[in-house]
């Protein structure tokens, strides 16, 4: 699974500065963080609806666009999918509750 989100990441990357006129990264790029957000959004909401209807496939489908565009999110934050694993990783082993509690209140 990594190598695909490595792939992805790595295509991303490259597409940031392409001709917004031939590659969908680049005309997302161009349009600011505010759309790249929205679609991020977009596509959590499409993901959650097709979980509630219990389709399978198209929770895949939408999946794999919700991690598209967070990957554009993060690249275009100068963040990385290490930076989402490493987060991880420092939360590995620590109940869900106690981590949520231990955050700051706002």
């Amino acid at each position: 699974m990594r190598d695909s989100l490595d792939r992805l990441e790595h295509t991303i990357h490259q597409r940031r500065s392409a001709d917004p006129s031939a590659s969908y990264v680049a005309k997302l790029t161009a349009k600011g963080r505010a759309k790249i957000a929205q679609k991020l959004g977009e596509e959590a909401v499409e993901t959650v609806i097709a979980a509630m209807a219990d389709d399978r496939a198209e929770v895949v489908k939408e999946g794999a666009d919700l991690l598209f565009h967070l990957t554009v999110l993060l690249a275009d934050m100068g963040l990385t999918l290490d930076d989402i694993c490493a987060e991880l990783d420092r939360r590995e082993g620590v109940s869900g509750l106690a981590e949520k509690a231990a955050r700051p209140k706002e």
